[in-house]
């Protein structure tokens, strides 16, 4: 767990901005210079309760003591001190009112189209679960296919796709959860998995929380014991952290 005196002071000579853009700068200098400016584009998605983890002391002085130790008993690891962290935050854009008004999506394609940010992205986890003995990587419909194979390959473990219904060929078994209007499934085959596998659960976002926690039951019914869940991104307004009970979960970013 991050330590206060460990804290990064990035600088300019540590984390240089490229010609005329200001996109890689961490999210917490942007605050300081422009702190009226309203997020838009492809802009950090790191929260205030995020940066204060990485920025310097001063910033934490706008937030109660209580609240700052929630906040770091809530950090996940040693990488929300990575300069990586920004990287991947910035290269995530919002984009407001889609599918629907109200929602603030979380677009991870503009991440995807920016080399660096998507490696980045693999190689923190792959470095987080490489010695943990992990033989399953199980990645949810859809965008948890697009992290887990790579992950997979990287720390030797088989890949295995968590479907929502009629989408596997085969004998499939399959785990019920609550939408907010009605329940829905998903699924994975029989015989994918074998009971005392160690598994990863991805996703690359966590919001309620159902689909993810789905998933780890479907996988607790046959056996499997659950290291870990992973997401890219939670969103910290909808308590999906809280719906997986003590399961652990791992994200890189936080989002409102």
């Amino acid at each position: 767990m991050m330590r206060g005196s460990l804290l990064p002071r990035f600088s300019n000579s540590i984390f240089p901005p490229p010609p005329n853009s200001n996109r890689l700068r961490p999210p917490f200098l942007k605050r300081l210079s422009a702190p009226t400016a309203a997020p838009s584009g492809a802009q950090s998605r790191l929260t205030f309760s995020q940066n204060y983890r990485t920025a310097p002391n001063r910033l934490r002085s706008s937030v109660s003591e209580s609240q700052w130790k929630q906040d770091r008993e809530m950090a996940t690891g040693d990488e929300l001190q990575d300069p990586r962290i920004a990287r991947i935050s910035s290269a995530i854009r919002v984009i407001p009112d889609f599918p629907k008004p109200g929602i603030m999506f979380q677009d991870i394609t503009t991440m995807l189209l920016d080399t660096k940010a998507f490696k980045d992205t693999i190689d923190l986890f792959v470095e987080r679960y490489r010695d943990k003995n992990i033989s399953v990587v199980a990645g949810v419909e859809a965008r948890g296919f697009i992290f887990g194979p790579p992950i997979a390959l990287a720390i030797g473990a088989k890949f295995v796709p968590m479907r929502k219904p009629n989408k596997l060929p085969g004998e499939v078994i399959s785990e019920e959860y609550s939408l907010e209007y009605g329940t829905d499934k998903i699924e994975m085959h029989v015989g994918a998995v074998e009971a005392g596998e160690r598994a990863l659960v991805i996703d690359d976002l966590i919001a309620t929380g159902g689909t993810l926690c789905a998933a780890v039951k479907l996988l607790e019914r046959v056996g499997v014991n659950v290291v870990e869940c992973a997401c890219v991104i939670e969103l910290l307004g909808l308590k999906g952290r809280e719906r997986l009970g003590d399961r652990p979960l791992f994200v890189l970013v936080n989002a409102t």
